[in-house]
């Protein structure tokens, strides 16, 4: 089944929840609040028509031209995105979910954007989940164990995030 015949079956069960979507995109997708993650996804699995029944990743993606001068030209508000890529062995399809968060949640700087977790539905979550939470600074509430997953749990910031600086040392150990 190709995109162009999920994305009626998701709009007809879900109407105005889903939020955004591109049919034109290399992985075609939607765009759901967090809020609604937990249902759409639920029904992305279970449903017989489209049982996606294998997360494959969860990226966590930021939003922001650093640059001034850029950043009017930019096209985008700055904004964190959760991206989940799943797959049915079942039916042989693949589709993309979407989630667009605040940078910061409450526009309050270094307070963690939330959406659910999806532990409940694909086990293979928990560590993609840990490692987005680890790198990109999105909080996933309801995981069972939201560590940091590749860096030290005494590591300050997360470094896939476009304004992060990195540290000049770290443990006595010089960089650069």
């Amino acid at each position: 089944m190709k995109a162009a015949e999920i994305i009626p079956i998701l709009e007809e069960k879900f109407g105005d929840r889903i939020r955004g979507k591109n049919l034109e995109a290399i992985d075609p997708f939607v765009v759901v609040a967090p809020s609604d993650l937990l249902e759409v996804a639920r029904f992305l699995r279970d449903d017989s028509r489209l049982r996606f029944d294998i997360l494959n990743c969860i990226s966590g993606v930021d939003y922001l031209e650093p640059d001034p001068k850029k950043a009017p030209k930019a096209g985008f508000e700055p904004h964190m995105e959760v991206v989940y890529h799943l797959q049915s062995f079942t039916h042989r399809h693949r589709f993309v979910l979407k989630v667009i968060l605040p940078r910061w949640k409450d526009d309050k700087p270094g307070e963690l954007p939330e959406v659910p977790s999806v532990t409940s539905l694909w086990r293979a979550a928990d560590w993609h989940e840990r490692e987005v939470y680890d790198l990109s600074g999105v909080w996933f509430t309801g995981h069972p164990n939201l560590t940091r997953i590749l860096l030290s749990e005494d590591w300050v910031g997360h470094p896939l995030r476009k304004d992060y600086e990195f540290p000049l040392e770290y443990h006595g150990i010089r960089g650069r």
